[in-house]
């Protein structure tokens, strides 16, 4: 496959990933499908919701790169190595972007959701009961505890929401930065290659 194809091919394939980040972060903002908790912005909300990882990091640093990238494999202006040194570029941000949703993700996954949960003298408070640093992560976590799962009594099954919403967010995230990497090394050999473009205009003349 030439570098102009699977740049087209590349720049596809991050638009699923890319709006599915999207998608899922504005849902994590109602939980239980309910919008009160928007209004007390940051109160109910966990602080890796209101960081944006899904639509900032994994969505629009995905999404602008994603057009010039697909851009770069059609006949054209882009076509050439000049467009392709640029896609390097886009690619990079695009790479940042997909590391920004993983590291948003996986800080709301290791802290937690934050809910109002029984203390100990029995009455009830908002806030995060399974909060750890990345350091104290274990096997012991609550992640891999669902039996802890049910801590969380409003909103009713946050926790489960939040843990597949975020998974779906790293896992996305993960698959961009090794597109978007891919298409470095794609615009790498592109720019020292050329394009079949560019080939394909030569056997014309």
């Amino acid at each position: 496959m030439c570098t102009g194809a699977c740049s087209r091919v590349l720049g596809a394939a991050l638009w699923p990933f890319a709006l599915l980040c999207i998608v899922c972060n504005i849902v994590l903002a109602f939980p239980d499908w309910k919008t009160q908790y928007v209004h007390h912005w940051g109160e109910y909300l966990t602080p890796e919701i209101l960081y944006l990882g899904g639509i900032i990091g994994g969505g629009i640093m995905v999404m602008v790169p994603a057009v010039h990238i697909q851009a770069t494999g059609r006949k054209g202006c882009c076509g050439n190595r000049c467009g392709m040194c640029l896609s390097i570029i886009f690619a990079a941000v695009g790479a940042l972007g997909g590391v920004y949703a993983v590291a948003t993700s996986s800080l709301g996954l290791v802290h937690g959701p934050m809910c109002q949960y029984p203390l100990a003298n029995g009455t009830l408070e908002w806030g995060r009961p399974f909060e750890s640093s990345l350091e104290d992560f274990s096997e012991k976590n609550y992640l891999f505890d669902t039996s802890l799962w049910d801590v969380c009594r409003d909103p009713p099954g946050v926790t489960r929401f939040n843990v597949i919403l975020f998974s779906i967010i790293l896992a996305s995230g993960l698959v961009e930065f090794c597109l978007c990497t891919l298409q470095i090394l794609n615009g790498l050999f592109g720019c020292v290659c050329g394009t079949c473009n560019e080939e394909e205009k030569e056997t014309y003349h």
